[in-house]
């Protein structure tokens, strides 16, 4: 499960799919058929693979050009894991910002998926600052992935200009709102701000136009002339839009080999936060929907749907300040343990 998939759910996506459809961009599993001009593949290749959509399900058929060889010592937990979270990070960090050493990078939900996978790639590249933004309940299980951390309801913006009064080199957001505006403030000359994602128009069970507006009006309207004055660099990234509309599947083949030999040098890992079977699809998204995850979450075809335990470490909800007056809900929901 990605973030964007409740995106998809609510519509808050350019041009959502009708209904019926099956969701899910990414996928891991054993190669059944091939097709007639398939090469470097053979029949039981444990594979991983992008999917435009369609990918939640017991069978999935994908262009040759998505799927990718799974390391032998990779489960396949570990590789649904892999290929959005850890493209995403290293294109964003290496290909749009250019990360070098000495540089600094502010991203958001580290916990996430993606925001561990930032930090992972960060520590491969010597003295890198990384500062995060996550809900408290999850400081104690990722301080040693990032060096500086905050909790995501604090002014970050004050605290990080204590710590590094210049500001840092690189902001990776994925909320959008008013921490795009934020995120520009933070940067250094030559800085870049990479907005990837707007989790927080996700706001409810459905689709709110009034939290959808709410979260776009708080965007600062960028001025390209205060970028000239300030060298200051704003871009935007979309694996999928890349992948699937732009037709760069050789160069995302490319980062996937660099991302597997880091991989088997042992630099980097995929972090599960938890396993669930499809019949739990819906306590599962609202685990991501609560910020609840600290990294991915994987629905296994094969798993029995498990006996829901209450009083789970999810806590209170971080979907946004719209949602205080439910803030003892959390209490009530029932959870599945964590996977650590």
């Amino acid at each position: 499960l990605n973030f964007i998939d409740l995106m998809v759910r609510q519509g808050n996506i350019d041009n959502p799919p009708k209904t019926p459809l099956v969701p899910g961009f990414e996928c891991s599993g054993i190669v059944e058929t091939l097709g007639d001009s398939v090469k470097g593949f053979e029949i039981g290749d444990r594979v991983m693979a992008f999917v435009n959509y369609n990918a939640w399900a017991e069978v999935v058929c994908t262009p040759v050009e998505f799927v990718y060889k799974i390391p032998d010592d990779m489960s396949f937990s570990e590789a649904a894991a892999f290929p959005m979270n850890f493209v995403t990070a290293y294109m964003m960090l290496f290909e749009v910002a250019n990360l070098r050493e000495g540089m600094s990078v502010l991203v958001h939900s580290a916990g996430g998926g993606v925001g561990q996978a930032v930090a992972q790639l960060c520590s491969t590249i010597p003295n890198v600052t990384v500062f995060g933004t996550a809900s408290s309940f999850k400081h104690e299980a990722i301080k040693d992935s990032v060096t500086h951390l905050f909790d995501r309801n604090a002014d970050y913006v004050q605290e990080v200009k204590r710590i590094s009064t210049d500001g840092v080199d690189i902001v990776l957001d994925c909320l959008c709102g008013e921490n795009t505006g934020k995120g520009l403030s933070l940067l250094k000359p030559l800085g870049t701000y990479i907005l990837y994602g707007s989790s927080n128009m996700v706001t409810g069970e459905t689709k709110s136009f009034f939290s959808f507006a709410k979260s776009w009006w708080q965007v600062e309207k960028v001025n390209p002339i205060k970028l000239y004055e300030e060298n200051k660099v704003i871009a935007g990234f979309s694996l999928l839009n890349l992948l699937f509309k732009q037709n760069r599947g050789g160069l995302v083949k490319g980062v996937m080999d660099k991302l597997l030999n880091l991989y088997n040098s042992k630099k980097i890992k995929p972090v599960v936060d938890s396993l669930w079977a499809l019949e739990e699809v819906k306590e599962a998204m609202q685990r991501i929907h609560d910020r609840g995850n600290i990294g991915k979450l994987i629905l296994d075809v094969e798993k029995a749907p498990t006996p829901l335990m209450a009083n789970d470490s999810t806590e209170t909800s971080e979907a946004g300040e719209e949602e205080e007056d439910h803030e003892g809900d959390n209490e009530n929901k029932e959870r599945m343990p964590f996977i650590q």
